[in-house]
C-alpha cells in the first residue's frame, strides 16, 4: 500500500487539518484516521476479508461484499494507494483510493475510489459503503472476472473437413444430497423418472452410484442438449436438490456417433480455446445484467482437423457390439498412420479399455519375435531395437488420444535360447504402429511412423526410437501373416481380399488379439475374457461385413 499527498482541493477545504505523511504501514498509529485508512488499504493488499471489514462501520455487509468481490475477482495480487485523508473539525475525514487488482501474463483492473471515515467512541473507523470498492457500486453488488471465448467456437473436423464435433449448448442436470436431505432417495428416484424419456440408461441406482462414489457432493447427473430438454415431460429443477445449469459442451455432430477418441479430442479441443482465451473484470448487480467495465479478448481459435473418418466411426460402432465381452477396434491409414476411428462396447467401456493402455499379447506376435529372432542372430538387444523399428515396446504420445494411467508397453523377458518373449504386452497404439509399418514395406518404404489423430500435431516417440526397419524381416512377416489368413487361423474370414493377419490369445482368459491389413487400412481389434481369440475373429468378421454394406 502507497501513500500519496493531499491533492490540492483538500488543501483548501474549511475547517480541515492536514494529517502528517507516514512513510510506510509499520509505521502508522491505528489510533488515527490515517493509520486506520492505511490499515483498512492494507487489508484490501492482502484480500483479508476479516481485517478490512472490522475496521469498518458495518462490518458484516462489508464483509459479505468484499468477501463476494475477492472470491470474484481471483487477483494473484491486489495493490493500493492512498491519498492522505483530510480530517474535518466535525469528526470526520476523506480519502481516496486506488486499487489495482492483477492477473500476471492476462492483465490488470484499475478502480479509483473515494470515501469517509467517521470517529465513534470506539475510535476512527471507515465508514463502510460499495463505493469503497467500485465507485457508486450499488448495494449487494460486486466485481468478478470472467473468461471470455471468441466466437465461433472451433469445431474439430473429420479428415475430409466436415464437423465432427461441435460445441452446443448444454444442460447440466445436477443433484445436491444435501440440499435434498432426508428425501435424497425420493428425489433421485424422481430425477430418473423425469429423464427417462431421453436417457432411460441414467436409472437412479447410476445416480446413486455417483452421489456415493462423490462422497455426498453434488454430482453432474446427466447432460442433455436444448432439443432433448424440450422431449422432457417434467421439469427436472422442480424436484428437491435438483438444478440445471445451462452451458456449452462439445459434443459430436452425428448423434450415432460414440468414440474413446472423444474424451482426448475435447482435452485438445479445449487446450487450443484456451491458448485464445479473454477475459472481463463485470459489475454484477442482482436482477440485472452483468455490466463490462475492462478486458481483453483474443481471436477465435482454428478448427481442429483430424485423420478421423466418420464412416469408419460408424462402422466400428456396429463393428463392437458383435460380442458381449469387452471388445474394441481402432482402425488406420495403411500408408499415413492416421487413426481413422474407435470404438469399444459397453463391457469395454466399463473395463476402461484405452489406445494407449499395455496388454499381453499372448501369442499374437510370435511371427514378429520369430522374423526378429532370426534377424538378430539371438542377439537380445538387436531384437528389442528392431522391433522399436516397426513401432513395437516404444511409448506413443499422440495429441488429442486420451492418456491412460499406464501408458509403457512392458519391456520383455528373454529366455536364453534365442528371442522368446514371455509376459509381452502392447499398446492397441503399437499394433497400429507395427501394422501401418508392414503395410508400407509391402509398397516399398523401409520407414515406420508414428499413429496420429490431429493433422499438423506430431506424436512423441519415447522408451525406443522408430527409424529404418530391415525390409527382409517385414517381408518375412508379412508372408506369415497371409499364410494365417489363407490358411491359418483367419482363413474362415470372408468379404476381406487381400486380408493378412496377425491372430493370438494369451492363454484360455485372454485377452484376444487381431491386427489385420486390408484394404488400404490396418485393423486393431483387442478383445478381454474367455475364448478372446475367437471373440476377436468374430468381431473381424463383422467389421468387414458391415465395411461391404456401406
Amino acid at each position: 500500500m502507497v501513500w500519496r499527498g493531499n491533492s490540492a482541493a483538500a488543501a483548501v477545504v474549511v475547517a480541515a487539518v492536514t494529517l502528517t505523511m507516514v512513510a510506510g504501514c509499520g509505521s502508522r498509529d491505528d489510533t488515527d484516521v490515517a493509520g486506520i485508512v492505511g490499515s483498512f488499504a492494507g487489508a484490501i493488499e492482502n484480500q483479508d476479508v476479516e481485517a478490512a471489514s472490522g475496521l469498518t462501520t458495518a462490518p458484516a455487509p462489508a464483509a459479505e461484499s468484499l468477501g463476494a468481490t475477492f472470491a470474484g475477482m481471483g487477483a494473484e495480487t491486489v495493490e493500493t494507494t492512498v491519498n492522505k485523508p483530510v480530517e474535518y473539525s466535525d469528526g470526520t475525514a476523506s480519502f481516496t483510493m486506488k486499487t489495482t487488482w492483477e492477473w500476471p501474463g492476462q492483465g490488470s483492473f484499475e478502480t479509483s475510489t473515494s470515501g469517509t471515515a467517521r470517529e465513534l467512541s470506539s475510535g476512527w473507523k471507515v465508514q463502510w459503503e460499495p463505493g469503497l470498492i467500485y465507485q457508486n457500486m450499488p448495494a449487494g453488488s460486486r466485481l468478478q472476472k470472467v473468461r471470455t471465448d471468441a466466437t465461433p467456437a472451433p469445431t474439430v473436423e473429420s479428415r475430409t473437413g466436415k464437423t465432427f464435433m461441435k460445441m452446443v449448448p448444454v444442460n447440466e442436470i445436477t443433484f445436491d444430497p444435501k440440499a435434498a436431505g432426508r428425501k435424497s432417495d425420493a428425489a433421485i428416484a424422481s430425477l430418473a423418472d423425469a429423464v427417462e424419456p431421453i436417457a432411460p440408461l441414467v436409472t437412479a441406482s447410476v445416480i446413486r452410484k455417483k452421489v456415493d462414489e462423490a462422497g455426498g457432493r453434488s454430482v453432474v447427473a446427466v447432460t442433455l442438449r436444448e432439443s432433448d430438454m424440450r422431449t422432457l415431460t417434467s421439469d427436472p429443477e422442480k424436484i428437491t436438490g435438483v438444478t440445471v445449469n445451462r452451458t456449452g459442451k462439445l459434443v459430436m455432430d452425428d448423434r450415432r456417433l460414440s468414440s474413446p477418441l472423444e474424451s482426448g479430442l475435447t482435452n485438445y479441443w479445449t487446450a487450443v480455446r484456451d491458448a485464445t482465451a479473454g477475459w472481463q473484470v463485470q459489475l454484477v448487480t442482482p436482477g440485472t445484467r452483468p455490466k463490462r467495465l475492462a478486458g481483453k479478448q483474443g481471436p477465435p481459435a482454428k478448427d481442429v482437423a483430424t485423420t478421423v473418418d466418420q464412416n469408419e466411426q460408424l462402422v466400428l460402432g456396429d463393428t463392437v457390439v458383435e460380442v458381449a465381452q469387452p471388445a474394441a477396434v481402432m482402425t488406420f491409414d495403411a500408408s499415413t498412420g492416421g487413426i481413422l476411428a474407435m470404438a469399444r462396447n459397453d463391457a469395454a467401456d466399463r473395463s476402461d479399455v484405452e489406445a494407449g493402455a499395455a496388454y499381453a499379447t499372448g501369442s499374437t506376435l510370435d511371427p514378429v519375435f520369430e522374423a526378429v529372432d532370426r534377424a538378430a542372430n539371438d542377439d537380445s538387444g538387436s531384437a528389442n531395437d528392431m522391433l522399436y523399428r516397426f513401432g513395437l515396446g516404444v511409448k506413443f504420445t499422440a495429441p488429442g488420444v486420451s492418456l491412460p494411467r499406464t501408458t509403457t508397453p512392458t519391456k520383455p523377458k528373454v529366455s536364453s535360447a534365442g528371442f522368446t518373449p514371455n509376459d509381452y504386452k502392447s499398446t492397441m497404439l503399437n499394433m497400429g504402429a507395427l501394422g501401418v509399418a508392414l503395410s508400407r514395406a509391402s509398397d516399398g518404404a523401409t520407414d515406420a511412423v508414428a499413429p496420429y489423430l490431429v493433422k499438423g500435431a506430431t506424436t512423441k516417440v519415447t522408451d525406443g526410437k522408430l527409424e529404418h526397419f530391415e525390409p527382409e524381416v517385414a517381408r518375412e512377416i508379412l508372408r506369415s501373416m497371409a499364410t494365417n489368413a489363407n490358411t491359418g487361423d483367419a482363413s474362415d474370414l470372408t468379404g476381406a481380399p487381400g486380408l493378412r493377419a496377425l491372430v493370438g490369445t494369451n492363454g484360455p482368459q485372454g485377452p484376444g488379439w487381431f491386427v489385420g491389413l486390408q484394404g488400404g487400412k490396418v485393423i486393431v481389434i483387442y478383445c478381454e475374457g474367455e475364448k478372446s481369440g475367437t471373440a476377436a475373429l468374430q468381431v473381424a468378421q463383422k467389421y468387414f461385413k458391415v465395411s461391404n454394406s456401406r
